[in-house]
């Protein structure tokens, strides 16, 4: 990655670079082959791989084209009701624990070091929402690491004012700094090539940056490019309520949950997962597998076809905020003409990429039925499953929130283009 030469070449290169602030994940490779252009050469000194590669200043993983888009993204349908609001008779008066909903103010969310040398907050705009009254899962994933930790450890009405929480990239290890000495590397390379800052991937997949160079040794720095950074936080903590007491289909009505799950199957779930995290009112997504006869699939299994799953998205959603015909109405809208396509979702084919609604109670499976009859032609076939919902199998945890570690936008309402390969 070239030199960040000014302050503005600096910002660019933490875009270029920049994942979801909450992961601690070095981006993908499919990511990285996207974020990457120019020369790419090789060095081997002693046991150290190393390529070195150049960034155009105007390369960015947020640039908007219609590479890699991952299917369509429709509008977010906006909600017709209140901002969510508490009820105080389902409000508990202890400590938030994991699976709770937790709804929390942010009255204040600032960078504060970047932990470099001139102590600048070059931490980028967050990709999720930092103002206002919030809601989470609580461990749930979404927002930082950090923010979740705090919470736990707060009372319903209380006020945390002045804090710090990471950034998501870890404190500043100087154990990670090493020199490497000229005579090491010899002429395999042209170090012309090579400035401060300019970024190097070893063979273990480890990144580091150039910081010192003379004619004896260069000195390497594998901490992140934000190590160090981290948020100034005052918060409050507004209310703790349990979250969905069942997760499959319950027959006979209507579930009483005041929080529900639905889950939806659109193919590939990564965009899927993103464009409900972006609708008012979902407080929680995850991806996985289910309405398969296996038990605790794994990736590799599903993606052969052999477990009877399909790839799904399970949301957790306010119904006061955000009605179910709205998050149906959003997987028809992804799919498009998908719908008439049997075991297939836009480029991606099989049985793991069949498309449906996977009702959680009855009246989500009217809803369903309901919405889908206005697809049906005379000529084609409506292939969108409408079942009961069956386990629901997470998936491994890098594929949780894919896109949002990889630097696209989860804030709600947002209309960016999805893209699911960089």
């Amino acid at each position: 990655i070239q030199n960040p030469e000014s302050r503005i070449q600096q910002i660019m290169l933490l875009q270029a670079i920049a994942f979801l602030f909450y992961s601690h994940t070095v981006l993908t490779a499919n990511a990285w082959s996207t974020a990457r252009r120019g020369t790419r050469l090789s060095v081997t000194y002693g046991s150290l791989l190393a390529n070195i590669s150049s960034l155009h200043t105007s390369s960015s993983l947020f640039l908007s084209n219609t590479d890699g888009e991952c299917g369509v993204t429709p509008e977010i349908p906006k909600s017709p009701f209140a901002p969510s609001t508490f009820d105080s008779s389902s409000s508990l008066s202890r400590k938030p624990k994991s699976g709770d909903i937790v709804t929390f103010t942010l009255l204040r969310f600032q960078p504060t070091s970047s932990g470099g040398d001139d102590d600048k907050p070059l931490v980028l705009e967050p990709l999720f929402d930092t103002t206002g009254t919030l809601q989470l899962v609580l461990n749930g994933g979404n927002y930082l690491p950090g923010l979740h930790q705090l919470l736990s450890t707060m009372s319903p009405g209380e006020t945390i004012q002045g804090t710090k929480i990471d950034a998501g990239y870890g404190g500043y290890n100087p154990d990670a700094v090493f020199q490497v000495s000229t005579a090491e590397i010899g002429d395999s390379i042209d170090t012309s090539l090579v400035k401060i800052g300019t970024a190097l991937q070893m063979g273990n997949g480890m990144e580091c940056r150039v910081t010192e160079m003379n004619d004896e040794q260069w000195t390497l720095d594998a901490n992140h490019v934000l190590a160090g950074a981290a948020y100034d936080v005052d918060v409050k903590l507004e209310s703790v309520e349990e979250g969905p007491k069942s997760w499959e289909y319950v027959g006979g009505g209507v579930k009483e949950d005041k929080y529900k799950v639905a889950t939806f199957a659109l193919g590939c779930f990564w965009g899927g997962e993103l464009a409900y995290q972006r609708m008012p009112g979902v407080i929680s997504t995850h991806v996985g597998y289910t309405q398969g006869h296996k038990d605790n699939p794994t990736y590799e299994e599903v993606s052969a076809g052999t477990t009877g799953h399909t790839e799904a998205i399970r949301v957790i959603y306010d119904p006061n905020v955000m009605p179910f015909s709205s998050l149906v109405q959003l997987a028809l809208d992804r799919l498009g003409d998908d719908v008439y396509k049997l075991n297939q979702a836009g480029n991606d084919r099989g049985t793991q990429y069949r498309h449906g609604i996977y009702y959680h109670d009855d009246e989500q499976k009217q809803v369903a039925e309901e919405l889908l009859k206005g697809y049906g032609r005379g000529d084609r076939e409506v292939m969108t499953e409408v079942e009961e919902s069956k386990v629901f199998y997470m998936a491994e945890d890098y594929h949780q929130q894919y896109l949002l570690k990889g630097g696209q936008s989860a804030k709600k309402g947002g209309s960016e283009s999805i893209r699911c390969y960089g």
